[in-house]
């Protein structure tokens, strides 16, 4: 363990966080060794967030993010499997399809699809068929049964910090990076609060903090949540699939809890939770899916989104040679940490670029 000045490791993580996590674990398997140094896991957005894994329920426009995303998914059973494989834990993968009901009949029910990636229509009848007890303001929406969550906040991020543990990987909570060292196109080591640490390489995928620690557009946007109950007298869990609704996410799990997210607030590092943020969930929520109206609030909590001027991630190179990029997933951090960990480390510790990581480049925005 990395405790005193100038101990050294191969690798040095930024961040513990999903995507810090998953990055170390796959540096870990391609036989480095790895440190993960953290200035506090438990704001990270993977304890946060709603876990969807939604490429199509998101509307990701055909372009290079939405190729990332459908490999990602497409990654999430072999990844978790692996996790809870070596851990025996269970990571809260379910791909339990995604539906997107609307109130206004669109001017096209067509969307993108692939035989591997269906975009279904479904007419009210059907679609409250499929959902009992949605209200009767849906005029139709899509189903998207290749979509699906992971029970990030309670489950996947337990797995992986065991993973971790499991695979020798040294996690450093409270660790605050305060100044990076650096020569002219190298980084020398990293001070934090706790003395320098210096290693062969760094990975700096500190969320929406990398911007305090590197001069790159990451900045947070807070988002709002709440969970609710299904109640003790209600024998089968009345949601078997993620309701994707305009303005709210419903997002159930299968022992009876209920997500329903999520604001988005350029309000800075401000935590607070807010009656107008709260009201509007339960309003959305509960316009959608009324009987949610009597369900018993469990929790509130709030977290930050690491955000980009595109929304777009910053994955690779950067100005220094021993310095890979790994931040500013926006939205999808929790779809995106399998394939980020995937070429993250497969450029470190093989030098192979994958040609989508040029779409991702930090210097899009050196201009």
């Amino acid at each position: 363990m990395i405790t005193s000045s100038h101990q050294k490791s191969d690798i040095i993580v930024i961040g513990g966080g999903i995507i810090g996590l998953s990055v170390a674990i796959a540096l870990q398997w391609r036989g480095a060794t790895v440190t993960v140094c953290s200035r506090n896991t438990q704001e990270a957005a993977g304890y946060v967030a709603a876990g969807m894994l939604a490429p199509q329920a998101e509307r990701i426009p055909p372009s290079p993010l939405l190729d990332l995303a459908l490999r990602s998914r497409s990654l999430y059973q072999p990844w978790t499997r692996q996790i809870q494989d070596l851990t025996g834990l269970d990571t809260g993968y379910w791909p339990c399809g995604i539906l997107a009901p609307v109130y206004q009949y669109p001017h096209q029910t067509q969307l993108p699809q692939t035989p591997e990636s269906p975009a279904i229509w479904l007419e009210a009848d059907q679609l409250i068929t499929q959902q009992p007890g949605l209200t009767s303001e849906v005029v139709g929406g899509w189903w998207f049964p290749q979509d699906g969550q992971v029970d990030n906040r309670r489950l996947l991020m337990r797995s992986l910090i065991h993973a971790s543990q499991q695979l020798g990987i040294q996690i450093r909570d409270g660790v605050e990076v305060q100044e990076i060292a650096t020569t002219t196109n190298k980084i020398k080591q990293i001070n934090t609060n706790q003395g320098a640490i210096v290693a062969s390489h760094y990975i700096l995928a500190a969320g929406a903090w990398s911007g305090q620690i590197l001069p790159i557009p990451v900045y947070p946007i807070k988002g709002q949540m709440l969970s609710l109950r299904v109640p003790s007298d209600i024998s089968q869990l009345p949601l078997k699939q993620v309701l994707f609704g305009s303005g709210i996410y419903i997002v159930p799990r299968r022992d009876g809890l209920i997500v329903l997210g999520a604001t988005a607030e350029n309000v800075g590092f401000h935590k607070s939770l807010t009656p107008k943020g709260i009201n509007t969930l339960l309003s959305e929520a509960t316009r959608l899916y009324p009987g949610l109206a009597e369900f018993p609030i469990e929790e509130f909590w709030s977290g930050f989104r690491p955000t980009t001027p595109d929304e777009l991630p910053i994955l690779g190179r950067s100005p220094f040679e021993n310095l890979t990029l790994a931040t500013g997933h926006h939205r999808n951090g929790i779809l995106l940490a399998p394939i980020t960990a995937e070429l993250i480390a497969d450029l470190v510790c093989y030098d192979k670029s994958d040609p989508l990581l040029e779409y991702f480049c930090w210097d899009r925005f050196s201009s």
